[in-house]
């Protein structure tokens, strides 16, 4: 893994500037709760790792409903943490499959990494396998509207977990959780068949019938931030399609509509509206989303 450190060092700089910055927030960040204290000790015995700075898994456990608990910054959330562990996961995925299937395609690898790296995958392990929405740090009114149980939560604290240990431990620490609680299951979830990435499936048929790229177009926006519904088009060039034929595979279609939300949205899609309009020119489809 020597060569990849190397890699990780110019892609997101050295774990030596990584703990520098770290600790320049850690002059600035209070004492931990009791609720932080217990979420850590809970935590580290649950999974045996032991944190050399306690302050890097707390962050990584707090959801940024808590900090209206403890008066803290944006900055103190989990979300930076996720940003970093992202990064690190598709590091780490993208060398396990490269070393895993020598003689299969980029076009493949990347297919079977957009799976591993999703969403859904890490949240369904995080609930599933981790039980992780026990330990995550939240206000009382995000626990009882469901947030221990939400997969964008879940998602979110997994990824974030994985930045704290590369901060905390160093990347091969980061690759052994990443082997144990995703990589060790890759075959079951690969075969599962559930996780598929709808927006790509749609992108290939676009362009296999050449009308290029697949547009996506907020309709609607409602709702507060924490809790938005959107009503989203898409439309594919000018194909002619029967109804019948849009009808076989509206679910694919809908449901890459759902996979193409925008970056900032932090909705959670769901089918609930119709197809809309004509078939001819062009899809489209409207669907509108369910509360996060």
């Amino acid at each position: 893994m020597s060569w990849i450190k190397n890699f990780v060092s110019k892609l997101i700089g050295s774990r030596d500037d990584a703990a520098r910055a770290s600790n320049a927030q850690t002059q600035e960040y209070p004492k931990l709760t009791p609720e932080e204290s217990s979420a850590v000790n809970r935590f580290e015995a649950q999974f045996k790792i032991r944190f050399n700075d306690h302050r890097q898994i707390t962050t990584a456990l707090k959801h940024r409903s808590f900090l209206n608990m403890t008066n803290e910054s944006r900055a103190f959330s989990n979300e930076r943490l996720e940003f970093l562990g992202d990064a690190v996961l598709d590091l780490v995925v993208t060398h396990f499959l490269y070393q895993k299937f020598p003689n299969k395609t980029e076009g493949h690898l990347s297919k079977v990494k957009s799976i591993l790296v999703s969403k859904p995958v890490m949240a369904d392990i995080a609930q599933d396998q981790m039980k992780l929405g026990d330990l995550i740090l939240m206000n009382r009114g995000e626990e009882k509207t469901g947030g221990r149980q939400r997969k964008s939560i879940l998602a979110d604290a997994f990824e974030a977990i994985i930045g704290a240990i590369y901060l905390d431990k160093g990347l091969d620490e980061a690759e052994k959780f990443i082997q144990t609680y995703l990589l060790a299951d890759y075959k079951k979830i690969l075969r599962k068949g559930l996780y598929k990435n709808y927006k790509s499936i749609l992108l290939e048929h676009a362009q296999g019938i050449g009308q290029g790229l697949p547009e996506y177009r907020v309709v609607e926006e409602n709702g507060p931030d924490h809790a938005k519904e959107f009503v989203i088009s898409v439309a594919i060039g000018k194909a002619s399609f029967e109804p019948q034929q849009l009808l076989e595979n509206a679910e694919a279609v809908i449901e890459s509509v759902i996979a193409a939300r925008p970056a900032t949205a932090k909705g959670n899609y769901l089918l609930t509206g119709a197809i809309a309009g004509t078939m001819s020119p062009g899809i489209k489809v409207d669907i509108s989303s369910y509360r996060k």
